[in-house]
């Protein structure tokens, strides 16, 4: 049997057997969402400020941040949990990174230059980078179930994309209590933490969806 033809056989078998793998990652990704929330309340908390600071651009921002990379790393999960997967969906993932890339420069050409590195490292740099990991491990290894069921034919990208989506949704809760709201601090730091779990997602991803 040539390769495309047992990767179709396979999809259609997913189909036929029971849930479709969409909506198992939906079902994963609402199962993700408590977890994080678990997590973040059992270990942190909203900001004390946290209604005054909803006022402000640079809080709301972040939050539009994280959420856009979670539901275009949503989309991308879904389309690469089947086996006929393109690569026109990965395009959405640029999505956030430009949005945060304009936020940057609007920031270092509203802020004078001497204030930038107080932005840039902030007070919770390091607070960041442990709490949104681990936020976001327990998403991970349920998304990563989930989307094992659809077959990936590309499980690194497919794990790394699914650390993407975790870490999404892991830096949406953290930002509610992270107090650095500049968005220098935030391409910095909030990245490193979801490039973290992208690259878990990448290495978890090559064992457990191989088929």
């Amino acid at each position: 049997m040539k390769t495309d033809d047992l990767i179709a056989a396979l999809a259609k078998d997913a189909r036929a057997s029971g849930p479709s793998a969409t909506a198992l990652l939906a079902g994963g990704v609402a199962v993700a969402i408590v977890l994080a929330a678990v997590a973040f309340f059992g270990m942190l908390a909203p900001r004390p400020d946290i209604h005054a600071a909803a006022a402000t651009p640079r809080f709301l921002l972040k939050f539009v941040i994280t959420a856009t990379l979670a539901l275009t790393a949503l989309a991308a999960a879904s389309a690469l949990s089947r086996p006929q997967a393109g690569s026109r969906f990965l395009g959405l993932l640029l999505a956030a990174p430009v949005l945060l890339a304009a936020a940057v420069i609007s920031e270092m050409m509203l802020v004078p230059m001497p204030d930038w590195p107080a932005r840039w490292i902030g007070n919770s740099n390091m607070l960041c980078l442990v709490f949104i990991p681990l936020i976001g491990l327990a998403p991970l290894a349920v998304l990563l179930a989930a989307m094992r069921r659809g077959a990936p034919a590309r499980p690194r990208l497919a794990g790394a994309v699914a650390g993407l989506l975790a870490g999404g949704i892991a830096a949406t809760f953290y930002a509610a209590h992270c107090t650095d709201d500049s968005p220098l601090f935030v391409a910095t730091w909030y990245s490193i933490a979801i490039v973290a779990l992208a690259g878990l997602g990448a290495l978890a991803g090559g064992r457990a969806l191989r088929w």
